[in-house]
């Protein structure tokens, strides 16, 4: 491997031309010959059996070059990212130059970990919302408690919205009844808009013991066989219910609390409240903070940095569905899209990951940040705890390298946020210079384009 040229580009990448020589080459394409002749078919021998030269005489002698350049790039690739000692953070675009007798010559447009200028990191302001309560937020707290204690009570009067009705049904299609169309003792809430439209609402006023006939037409977009078709549902009324709430009272704390009196239990319920919104204040405010902090940053971030951490995006996405017994495929059926619309939708979320992760890399460097020993063993602790696994069980799943980096980016961030203060976020005079991720301009997998023909007549195909 010998590499003859190297060229810084745009957006953090260097194209390096990296040369083969023939015997390595040859030596590739001999494996090639040895992997792939079980599969091709020769009259008078057997499968698997025919010469090299016979099969290179029948399709052309670059017909092992495909295989044989998938073989030798990758190791050559490596080897002339180590010797230029590039940071190489991303999948390479790979261009085939020449190939043939005398090896095989290919570009490589490497993403290299780009370099960072930050900006401003310390005293940083962002707003922060206090976390007021008022007595209609405690209110909406103990609604809940109130649904739940609510009991439908039997009423000897008409329905209205909001009572239960308990009914039989049947619906019929010119006098046949239909499929699916009847229920017995069924409860319906009228308003809830439960059933077809119509149904619910000629129902109030109804009255226990009387029949109707409801006169209904579905929608255009329902279940074939009766969309758009105008049926009678014969409905007999059984009973009529209406919820009955409890008196909100020191018993009913009781009931739904530990508290013995209204007074304390609501006051419970204002403190989870005020908790709850200033633990969100605090998010809040340490995302503006961190925002502020990409903004202030300079950095041409290269596309395939962007899709590697897209494709652990995706990897982390298929592992959570299938933990709940979906694949991957299932949910793009269910939700009707393809798997290309489900990564690009979550490029946005990788672009602001790796701007996270170099701009807090940058202040970790500035601040001489180091993780000891000690506080890896204690995040271990930690997880092991969180997770009710051993700590031995950790150190396998993940490790110490990368525990290492999250808690020198974690101390970075905490370093960050100590330093800012509460006001009105500064604006920044001049234009957000981080680079975007354009499109679909990144590769997700190595990929291959001739420039110039060989001298064959079979040419290897691209990826």
């Amino acid at each position: 491997m010998k590499v003859t040229s190297v060229e810084k580009k745009e957006k953090s990448t260097v194209e390096l031309t990296i040369q083969v020589e023939a015997d390595a080459f040859e030596a590739a394409v001999q494996k090639a010959y040895e992997k792939e002749r079980k599969n091709i078919g020769v009259p008078g021998f057997r499968k698997g059996k025919a010469p090299r030269k016979i099969i290179e005489g029948m399709y052309g002698t670059g017909v092992f070059y495909e295989e044989a350049i998938n073989q030798v790039y990758p190791g050559a690739y490596a080897q002339a990212v180590e010797e230029q000692k590039l940071d190489d953070v991303g999948y390479p675009k790979i261009e085939i130059v020449e190939v043939g007798k005398d090896g095989l010559t290919f570009k490589a447009l490497v993403s290299v970990r780009p370099e960072v200028k930050l900006g401003t990191y310390k005293g940083l302001t962002a707003s922060k919302d206090v976390a007021k309560v008022t007595d209609k937020d405690v209110d909406e707290e103990l609604k809940p408690y109130i649904d739940r204690a609510t009991r439908l009570v039997s009423v000897d009067r008409a329905a209205q919205n909001g009572d239960t009705v308990v009914i039989d049904f049947e619906g019929f299609d010119n006098g046949e009844a239909f499929d699916g169309g009847k229920g017995e003792n069924y409860d319906l809430k009228l308003g809830a808009g439960m059933f077809v439209p119509g149904f619910e609402e000629q129902l109030v006023g109804a009255k226990a013991g009387e029949e109707k006939d409801l006169d209904i037409t579905f929608p255009e977009d329902y279940h074939p066989g009766l969309a758009g078709k105008a049926v009678v549902f014969h409905v007999k009324v059984k009973e009529v219910k209406e919820p009955q709430a409890p008196v909100v009272d020191d018993e009913f704390a009781k009931d739904v609390s530990e508290f013995e009196t209204m007074d304390a239990f609501r006051k419970s319920l204002a403190e989870k409240i005020a908790d709850r919104r200033s633990k969100q204040a605090d998010a809040d405010f340490e995302n503006q903070v961190l925002e502020q902090l990409i903004e202030n940053m300079e950095c041409e971030i290269p596309d395939g940095m962007v899709d590697v951490q897209l494709d652990r995006l995706m990897e982390d996405y298929a592992m959570r569905l299938q933990s709940q017994g979906i694949s991957m495929e299932d949910y793009q059926k269910m939700m009707g899209v393809n798997g290309d619309i489900v990564r690009e939708s979550a490029r946005p979320s990788a672009l602001r990951q790796v701007q996270m992760q170099l701009a807090l890399t940058a202040v970790a460097d500035a601040e001489n940040i180091e993780v000891t020993d000690e506080e890896v063993q204690a995040e271990i602790d930690r997880l092991a705890k969180q997770y009710n696994i051993d700590v031995e069980q950790v150190k396998a799943a993940v490790p110490v390298e990368d525990l290492k980096k999250d808690l020198r980016l974690r101390k970075a961030s905490d370093l960050v946020i100590a330093e800012a203060k509460v006001g009105k976020a500064k604006k920044k005079a001049a234009a957000k210079k981080t680079e975007k991720a354009e499109g679909t301009e990144g590769e997700e997998k190595p990929k291959r384009t001739r420039k110039k023909k060989t001298e064959e007549t079979e040419e290897p195909k691209a990826e």
